[in-house]
């Protein structure tokens, strides 16, 4: 699989705590060369899907407001960066904690204040308390615009995309035979340095970790080509090592807070080839 060239390239607009940005730049060779539809069932800034740029595309997550921020982008992006650039010239720690607690009512609003807040709060993490409310602290970052964007390519090559807000079996249960699948669920489980388990224990349990197998393996089965990753660890390991390729994955952990518990860490590759 080839990339696109550099005229070509559209950078993920989002960060997104374990995006995979790191296994675009180390581990892109280990995709297949032909697909049909690429089918990403948990989107997060969508790395992959915007280094591949395949022509046919299904991207879903469970974040409803993600999911409604692409498709904003998507369907009227000069709108969405018309109010960045209003916000670019107005943050200041005290305008972040009036968006945190604001609730626009259009979309195009809530989008604007999805990627305001993902770019300017800590570490481009997105938490919620239980009340569904986004609550993370503000971060050091300034710019809101970035010299990396380009909104307009990013809404042509979402043109290619449905977009669902969904559960990722239904999604990878759609997947025909040649399509690419490529899931990478939650890490619930802690693994070296990933600081990522208390933001996301709630949300993808070790049941849904099976049920994410089970789901990969019937659409193997199907001749469906499956690329996951995961965390490193021995009980998933042994989940997938049956059914699957198993290969190690060296990335830099950088989401810590203190820079002496940052460093490298293992992640599982998982393959169905």
């Amino acid at each position: 699989m080839s990339r696109p060239s550099a005229q070509e390239e559209c950078s993920p607009f989002l960060k997104w705590a374990g995006g995979k940005r790191w296994f675009v730049n180390r581990y892109f060779d280990i995709i297949p060369a032909d697909f049909g539809r690429y089918i990403e069932p948990f989107l997060g800034s969508g790395a992959l899907f915007f280094a591949l740029q395949p022509k046919e595309a299904v991207l879903s997550d469970l974040n409803a407001d993600l999911v409604e921020t692409f498709a904003t982008i998507k369907g009227d992006w000069k709108k969405v960066v018309s109010l960045l650039r209003k916000y670019h010239y107005l943050h200041s720690t005290s305008f972040y904690y009036r968006v945190r607690s604001s609730r626009p009512q259009s979309k195009t609003a809530r989008a604007a204040r999805f990627i305001y807040l993902n770019r300017t709060c800590w570490n481009g993490l997105y938490r919620v308390n239980k009340r569904g409310q986004f609550n993370v602290p503000v971060g050091t970052k300034e710019n809101v615009l970035l010299d990396s964007d380009d909104f307009c390519r990013t809404s042509v090559l979402l043109k290619r995309v449905e977009l669902m807000t969904s559960d990722f079996e239904s999604v990878i249960s759609t997947a025909r035979r040649g399509d690419l699948v490529f899931a990478d669920p939650p890490y619930v489980t802690a693994h070296s340095q990933n600081g990522f388990l208390k933001y996301n224990e709630k949300l993808f349990s070790w049941g849904d970790q099976v049920r994410l197998m089970e789901s990969l393996n019937r659409a193997k089965e199907h001749g469906v080509q499956v690329l996951a990753t995961n965390a490193d660890t021995p009980c998933v390991r042994k989940l997938y090592e049956k059914w699957f390729t198993v290969h190690t994955a060296t990335r830099s952990s950088i989401i810590a807070a203190s820079p002496a518990k940052r460093g490298t860490s293992n992640e599982l590759v998982i393959t169905s080839w």
